[in-house]
């Protein structure tokens, strides 16, 4: 991508003005982007983005920039424009940089550039008949497909020289049905950190299926009563709660600066003996993988809370430097025009011991939450707002009548402490995560679990 005596100049320059470290970090990436809307292929976009980021440290001092111009004399200019904003009095050189060889975590079987765009679209159609035939309420289907291959070559002046390369793919479904009334969605989006190999074993009919299921269903729910119940959440996307409104709160972008409910408290009890909290970037061929996070360290499994006491952060080099701590190989951002900062992989909260029958049969009175959708979370209070995208009344321990319009209220830090039942049947959703680095693909995970209260905001009173 970049020859190593170029790459040795560029960290050079950089280091001119007294800094004490640089990096380079190059970007070479191809998507494709399809999209089919009433049975034909709407838009098919292909691109390939190139670029360069630059960036120097002087103590806690950090500049960035970045460049699409790839010649010697154009990386230069870039290394001593970011070099400029740095003033140091002793000039230090670049280590000898020292190639770093490292084997895929996330085989690849199918790359997606080598696939005919006629079979993309054939797993769309296909997508696409089954979720329309579903039911004849079924009024519209969406069916977005998504392939990527980033390379990535990361290189600074301690002497790191390191390569990789990560494929993702995606399909997202959303279905619309209507009663002639009203209209209600329901969405799927299923990826991972594969090849086309992941649209060839992808079960269509549970996905495709299940977006026009939650559609149709929500034909035909109640308004959801407002007022303090206990709160049963699904595995899978039922874990974007906790990775909004406690993730966030435990990457070191928050806490360095103590704008965190979670800084200063490694050692305390932060929930439930039966809450242990994981982030995981080495989970094979998972959505949020990868081999190496962007600054060149190798993922790592971290256990953020163990059994209700919190235990670490997710911490990126910069930051490092504040906290006092090592990187947890938890640097990450969106393209080389971003630099890095702390972000999650695949967060999840680890399995439990109760089955979801049981979940559900000791619940007298409650709303049972099956999917979650959209929501929003301050995450220096940690103060959430979500909305449930499917919904059933608990009663007597058993689901009843489904209900629409529900919204989940809290806080973060308040809600882990008031998780009193976990399921055994962890699995995970796909989506994208924004923060300070830009959008990046994150799982989110966790077993069924209850909540002893949370507020829901709903459409009627409760009875």
């Amino acid at each position: 991508m970049l020859s190593t005596s170029v790459i040795e100049d560029v960290l050079t320059a950089a280091l001119e003005t007294g800094g004490d470290f640089s990096e380079v970090f190059v970007e070479d990436r191809y998507t494709s982007n399809l999209l089919l809307q009433g049975g034909t292929i709407e838009n098919s976009l292909s691109g390939r983005d190139f670029g360069i980021g630059i960036r120097v440290f002087k103590g806690l001092q950090s500049v960035y920039t970045y460049t699409t111009d790839a010649s010697k004399e154009g990386l230069l200019k870039a290394a001593r424009h970011a070099a400029h904003a740095i003033s140091g009095e002793k000039i230090i050189q670049p280590q000898p940089l020292n190639k770093e060889m490292i084997t895929c975590a996330h085989p690849i079987a199918m790359k997606p550039r080598d696939i005919e765009k006629f079979r993309k679209a054939d797993v769309m159609r296909k997508a696409y008949e089954i979720a329309k035939a579903y039911h004849s309420s079924i009024q519209q289907v969406m069916v977005r497909y998504m392939d990527e291959e980033q390379n990535v070559l990361i290189a600074n002046s301690e002497g790191k020289f390191i390569e990789d390369k990560r494929v993702r793919s995606r399909l997202a479904i959303q279905s619309i049905a209507s009663d002639g009334n009203q209209i209600q969605p329901g969405f799927y989006g299923p990826g991972a950190h594969k090849g086309f190999e992941f649209f060839e074993n992808l079960n269509l009919e549970h996905y495709a299926g299940e977006a026009s299921r939650i559609a149709v269903t929500m034909l035909s729910a109640e308004p959801c009563p407002s007022g303090k119940f206990p709160i049963i959440i699904d595995n899978e996307f039922g874990g974007v709660i906790f990775h909004e409104a406690c993730g966030h709160g435990l990457e070191a972008t928050a806490v360095a600066k103590n704008n965190s409910v979670f800084a200063n408290r490694i050692g305390e009890r932060v929930a439930p003996e039966i809450v242990t909290y994981i982030d995981d970037g080495t989970l094979e061929n998972e959505w949020g993988s990868l081999t190496i996070d962007d600054e060149g360290e190798k993922t790592r499994k971290n256990v953020l809370i163990e059994n209700g006491i919190l235990k670490g952060y997710l911490i990126d080099k910069f930051n490092s430097r504040r906290m006092g701590m090592e990187s947890t190989g938890s640097g990450r951002r969106e393209s080389y025009r971003f630099a890095p900062t702390s972000r999650m992989t695949n967060t999840f909260i680890a399995e439990g011991k109760s089955t979801p029958e049981e979940i559900i049969a000791n619940t007298e009175y409650g709303i049972y939450a099956k999917y979650m959708g959209g929501g929003s979370v301050n995450p220096a209070t940690g103060d959430y707002n979500f909305a449930v995208m499917e919904a059933y009344l608990v009663k007597d321990g058993k689901l009843g009548t489904p209900l629409k319009g529900a919204t989940l209220i809290g806080n973060g830090s308040e809600t882990l402490q008031l998780v009193d039942m976990v399921g055994n049947n962890v699995a995970h959703g796909q989506g994208m995560c924004g923060s300070l680095s830009g959008s990046i693909p994150a799982n989110v995970g966790q077993p069924m679990i209850r909540v002893s209260e949370i507020t829901v905001g709903g459409s009627k009173e409760a009875e």
